[in-house]
């Protein structure tokens, strides 16, 4: 079974709101979750898009040693003991939506994964790092799916 992720601030599939864009406050938004496997030692998420004219998708948020015991997370927050990574934009922490205007509808992927064993790293890992760091040890994920336009 998948993790569920679930954001009180938009639906699966449905728009992301301003205020979480880098058209708005750029605060990453609240976000829950349930069905985490047993033996669950310390969750990451990677968010990120791949609708974005390059190469690969654009990284927009790496956070990684989140507890496995924490429920989610709680709106523009990172819980004690969490690390973030380096986005796309050069930053660490969350770069919220930013698509170029008139690009269409982008879609952002937040993604859960449950790991079996604390991860040994330092703040700072991009996308490819946080998922060698991974390997071997993905109990499970999930997927929340958000959208933006500008316009």
């Amino acid at each position: 079974m998948s993790i569920r992720i679930t954001s009180a601030a938009f639906e699966d599939g449905k728009p992301i709101p301003k205020q979480f864009t880098g058209d708005g406050d750029d605060r990453s938004p609240a976000l829950r979750w349930a069905n985490l496997p047993a033996g669950t030692k310390e969750l990451a998420m990677i968010v990120d898009d791949p609708d974005a004219p390059v190469a690969e998708p654009w990284v927009h948020w790496v956070i990684y040693k989140i507890p496995g015991n924490a429920p989610g997370l709680d709106e523009g927050a990172i819980p004690t003991g969490a690390l973030e990574g380096k986005n796309t934009f050069g930053n660490m922490g969350y770069g919220g939506p930013a698509p170029p205007k008139g690009h269409g509808v982008h879609h952002y992927h937040f993604k859960l994964y449950a790991l079996d064993a604390p991860l040994q790293v330092k703040a700072g890992l991009d996308k490819k790092a946080l998922l060698a760091a991974m390997a071997g040890h993905i109990l499970s994920q999930g997927e929340l799916i958000g959208t933006y336009e500008r316009r």
